[in-house]
């Protein structure tokens, strides 16, 4: 009997382009249905919570499918390991859980978390995970300044990357900060949905008003010119990773 099942999964994003599949193109989402075609010997669809760019991480990250334990004479604990065997180092399955049949682990995500890694200095590990700033110094304290302004936006067609496919640029960010840890700044922040390259461009142009190249009027103006050449670079994506996903409660009453 067909039951739908959440499976949450990390990834190092180095070995991918990102989780959608795309042709020529080593992908998550090609690699797990690959997995589990394997095992169930036939197709599998997954459904992810959400794309990221070629290069971002995850460290947690959602797909649901449909699946069918009978015709396996396994059980789900065992699945996680023989899928977890067939996959390669970069990626991995934590946990596979049965939720409501009519949950979506796109559509239903409450809210999405992002951190971008920022190292100030040269320093030989996580560099695959840890992006170092091309400024000697930063304007950290007015960088917490400009990320609060976030808030009170709703269109964000100035960190869009152009010719993408939806139908609007309005986001509703609830938190954007960033904090020491370490030895390495973390920037986070957390939104009902994201653009495509959003994150990175806001990183990018924070970077810009802490190197003092713009200031906070310029970067009020930057977001509401809805112009994405306004605005800054786009951070290299190795800095970048998603960590949180939310949900509403239901999902999870079967």
């Amino acid at each position: 009997m067909l039951q739908r099942y959440f499976i949450e999964l990390a990834y190092n994003g180095r070995s991918f382009h990102g989780w959608q599949i795309q042709p020529n193109a080593i992908t998550v989402q090609d690699a797990m249905q690959q997995a589990f075609k394997l095992l169930f010997k036939k197709n599998i669809e997954l459904i992810g919570c959400g794309r990221t760019d070629a290069g971002v991480h995850a460290r947690q990250f959602f797909a649901h499918t449909d699946l069918d334990f009978d015709s396996i004479s396994i059980n789900i604990e065992q699945l996680i390991y023989k899928l977890n065997q067939i996959l390669n180092s970069d990626l991995v399955i934590n946990r596979i859980f049965e939720v409501n049949e009519k949950a979506h682990s796109r559509f239903d995500a409450i809210s999405r978390t992002y951190e971008y890694r920022l190292q100030m200095r040269k320093y030989p590990f996580d560099q695959d995970v840890t992006y170092r700033s091309i400024y000697p110094t930063l304007d950290f304290e007015n960088m917490n300044i400009a990320a609060a302004l976030l808030i009170n936006y709703i269109d964000f067609t100035s960190f869009s990357k152009t010719g993408t496919d939806v139908k609007t640029n309005n986001c509703k960010i609830l938190r954007a900060e960033w904090r020491f840890e370490n030895g390495v700044w973390i920037f986070t922040i957390q939104a009902d949905r994201f653009l495509r390259n959003m994150v990175r461009a806001i990183v990018g142009t924070l970077l810009e008003l802490g190197s003092r190249k713009i200031d906070l009027n310029d970067f009020r103006q930057i977001i509401e010119s809805k112009n994405r050449s306004n605005a800054g670079f786009s951070v290299p994506a190795h800095g970048l990773a998603l960590i949180k996903i939310d949900y509403p409660d239901w999902i999870y009453s079967k």
